[in-house]
């Protein structure tokens, strides 16, 4: 009986483990060069904190400036997570048009909870962004 539990839990628990949002001192630099790591956006999200930060993953460096979402992840990205010392500004429309967000060092594991406008949401609304940090 233990050998059957522990054979359907531990596959529960790995994913439960991968999908929770990292906190914003665990972004590390991707570039051998020290390029820092500015943000990594996720385009999925969950009812349950703990499982959020899922799916297909961008990383911003610093200082990375996006007029145009790539098209994988344009109005795609569900929750986002700034590096320390780091700021995230987002736009509604590609080119930088519409709406704008500042999000600052932290997790955001849930964009539908960020309003955009009277009646709109982050949740798969970001066409734009720029990233730096100091």
């Amino acid at each position: 009986m233990k050998a059957l539990l522990s054979a359907l839990l531990l596959p529960l628990l790995v994913a439960i483990s991968q999908a929770q949002c990292p906190l914003p001192s665990q972004l590390t630099n991707p570039h051998p060069n020290g390029t820092k790591v500015c943000s990594q956006m996720y385009t999925d999200d969950s009812p349950y904190y703990d499982l959020c930060c899922s799916g297909s993953v961008l990383m911003a460096v610093a200082g990375e400036d996006q007029p145009y979402m790539p098209t994988a992840f344009n109005n795609q990205i569900s929750s986002l997570v700034v590096g320390q010392r780091c700021e995230l500004t987002v736009w509604y429309k590609k080119g930088k048009g519409g709406s704008t967000r500042k999000f600052k060092t932290g997790a955001y594991p849930r964009l539908q909870e960020f309003k955009r406008g009277l009646f709109g949401n982050w949740d798969n609304a970001i066409s734009a962004y720029y990233c730096k940090c100091n």
